[in-house]
């Protein structure tokens, strides 16, 4: 019964879903995607803020444009950029994820989402910008339409757009007899210049190359596998522009862009000549590299990174006619461009393969996962320790201590190269603003005794990538922290339990349907093997994403559904989970219920990778099913079990029985939640035997 009411679940859910609005607001995940930056008014980009926007306004006049678009982008259509890449925020001076700046000789206007609207007014200055609000506000392809002059020029930089992007918008300002102009050299580079404020170079750090104790698979293997692909369609070559793309196929990482373990390159595979360039700094590798590929047993070319332009029009003109190219989707307009200069070719524009192929980790990267996943459990758990502590005993703790700590003790673990993202760390109000993260200017917050704290964060190891949010309450919730909390937790089980057709995907958000409440960001997303945390095509969200694949062993999700009281406090629990087959012989706490498998289709379920105690004390037990406390019981067992042993072997007494207390099981007694010491536990349970 309990599979069936699982499916019948997953179904509701995902009929739901189909029907479901999402509202403009709506967030893609709860993780921040920028570098924290001050939001303090007296932030000095306000006061320069005409002077660049005049500079711009200089430039564009000598190249004949009378609009310029700014997005927040790179050459590699990144989620993270690097500062080099920060152009919308150095001539606007909002900070954050989200925008496209447009500066006309009369305007300058930023489109942004609802994240940033009081962040707009707090860093930018209103009298030289206005703000356009995605959603409520003209878009700025319609703003376009009605307010250029016909026979004007509207100017783009090609390598910030992708192709998908820049066609709607050529097609309707030329229907508006308006000029889109892909214009080779950033006009803000040269604004910058100008006025003696240049960007920073493009970071080109050194690559780190991960052998097979690391990656499962040779660079070899998966270039082969690439090629034999590439064969079968009949590609003679397949460039590739994602930077975590790039890097799983080769096997090697980099730190070019914050959070995210990639490098600025691009990468070619050809079929005809049996080539694999690389186009990367300045084309010359370090002795540890070369070392690395001849290990691997590949053989890459390698030239600078500024060359790939100019490569792939000499390639168009030595491929026969009628040959074929392979553009991922997000590959830019200017790559496109590039590719169709000789015109005699046919462009494939789809899905790189290799967001296929990272997706599925196999045997040694899950491994990886899991021994991730226990450094980085200990690392929290005596963090949340720490922080009961420090709160309890009066000590003042700010956010940023929070920040600190948790990296402070990340990095006492093996393999550990940093934060996964830039950490959210809200107390109280600040916990209900989802990509909340806290910064080093201006004044503290001091985490209270009466605060929810929401901690999302995670760890880079060499061995695989972390990601875990755990909400705490300092001492006693209200009635509705608490009825809420318990209800987030109701849908962090659903999914983490939930057991559903192979190639499917679900949601968690019936508990909180339920009473008429919601969330706006996405339940799950994929997570890369030490590369970026948010990893596409697939994904656990209020839509499907594009060209999701759906969901099968081997993927890595997290599950990650939430509460906000705008204002009050936010409420967030996440884990990481792995995909699995479900059988009678799965882990798994509904495996012996399995009697099919969707008529051949396959059964999978989620297993937590995640060991980190949850919050039960301030759980409503009586909004929990038997099903749900055995769930709960079951997994802090095992985060016992396998945490526990470990900190006592590393003489971490304390640690260990605030662990051990925070996983003690829920039992339920007269519908009342008893949480005990697991040896009170032992005789409560032998009482219930002899009067029951």
């Amino acid at each position: 019964m309990a599979v069936v009411r699982n499916f019948v679940l997953f179904l509701i859910i995902s009929l739901h879903n189909a029907s479901c609005n999402v509202p403009s607001s709506y967030y893609e995940w709860a993780e921040p995607d920028t570098r924290t930056i001050s939001s303090q008014s007296s932030n000095p980009r306000r006061q320069l803020s005409l002077q660049r926007v005049n500079a711009l306004r200089r430039v564009m006049e000598e190249n004949g444009v009378q609009a310029y678009i700014i997005p927040t982008a790179d050459a590699h259509n990144s989620q993270y950029i690097a500062e080099s890449d920060a152009r919308r925020e150095w001539i606007s001076g909002l900070s954050g994820s989200s925008g496209t700046a447009l500066v006309t000789p009369d305007e300058a206007l930023v489109w942004t989402d609802g994240r940033y609207f009081t962040q707009f007014y707090l860093q930018v200055n209103t009298t030289v910008w206005g703000l356009m609000r995605q959603g409520t506000d003209l878009s700025i392809q319609t703003w376009l339409e009605r307010n250029m002059a016909p026979n004007s020029v509207v100017g783009l930089d090609p390598t910030t757009y992708t192709r998908t992007a820049w066609s709607p918008l050529y097609n309707a300002l030329s229907r508006a007899n308006v000029t889109l102009r892909a214009i080779e050299d950033n006009l803000v580079d040269i604004a910058r210049s100008r006025i003696n404020e240049p960007a920073p170079p493009r970071p080109n750090k050194p690559l780190l190359g991960l052998n097979t104790t690391y990656t499962g698979r040779r660079a070899s293997d998966k270039v082969s596998d690439l090629v034999s692909e590439l064969r079968d369609k009949s590609v003679s070559a397949l460039v590739l522009t994602a930077l975590d793309d790039i890097a799983y196929t080769l096997n090697v990482r980099g730190s070019d862009i914050p959070y995210n373990p990639v490098f600025f390159a691009y990468l070619i595979i050809r079929t005809d000549l049996n080539n694999i360039i690389l186009f990367w700094g300045n084309g010359v590798l370090s002795s540890d590299i070369v070392q690395h590929f001849s290990t691997e047993n590949v053989v890459v070319i390698v030239r600078p990174y500024s060359d790939v332009f100019d490569y792939i029009r000499s390639m168009t003109n030595e491929l026969p006619e009628g040959s074929t190219i392979w553009l991922p989707t997000g590959a830019s307009h200017a790559i496109h461009s590039t590719a169709e200069t000789n015109g005699k070719f046919n462009i494939i524009t789809s899905i790189s393969p290799v967001a296929l192929m990272k997706c599925v980790k196999n045997d040694v990267e899950l491994q990886g996962f899991r021994s991730a996943h226990i450094k980085d459990g200990l690392a929290v758990v005596r963090f949340l320790r720490w922080v009961h502590q420090e709160v309890d005993t009066g000590v003042n703790v700010t956010e940023i201590d929070v920040v600190n700590k948790l990296n402070e003790l990340r990095s006492e673990e093996f393999g550990y190269c940093g934060p996964s993202f830039a950490t959210i760390a809200g107390a109280g109000e600040n916990g209900a603003v989802i990509h909340y993260k806290p910064s080093t200017e201006g004044d503290q917050r001091v985490i209270r005794k009466e605060d929810m704290l929401l901690v999302d964060s995670g760890g880079q190891y060499l061995d695989g990538t972390t990601d875990i949010t755990r909400t705490r309450h300092m001492s006693s919730p209200t009635d509705m922290q608490r009825l809420t909390f318990t209800r987030v937790m109701k849908g962090f089980i659903s999914l983490a339990t939930v057991v559903f057709p192979k190639g499917t995907t679900t949601l968690a958000r019936k508990s909180l349907w339920d009473v008429g409440l919601n969330y706006a960001h996405g339940t799950g997303h994929g997570v890369g093997h030490f590369l970026n945390v948010h990893e596409g095509p697939s994904g656990i969200g209020s839509a499907l994403m594009a060209n999701d694949p759906g969901i099968v062993p081997g993927m890595i999700f997290s599950d990650e559904p939430g509460y906000y009281e705008v204002g009050e406090y936010g409420i967030r629990h996440e884990d990481l989970v792995e995909v699995i087959e479900m059988n009678r012989q799965a882990n798994h706490i509904f495996a012996e219920s399995i009697v099919g498998n969707f008529s051949g289709a396959g059964a999978v379920a989620f297993r937590s990778l995640t060991l980190v105690p949850h919050h039960t004390a301030i759980l409503d037990v009586n909004l929990l099913s038997d099903d749900e406390i055995r769930y709960l019981n079951t997994y802090h067992a095992r985060v016992l079990e396998t945490l526990g042993p470990i900190l006592l072997q590393r003489n971490l007494t304390d640690d260990h029985a605030w662990l051990e207390a925070e996983c003690a099981p829920i039992l339920r007694s007269a519908a009342i939640l008893i949480k005990t010491a697991p040896i009170l536990v032992f005789v409560l349970s032998i009482i219930n035997v002899t009067f029951n």
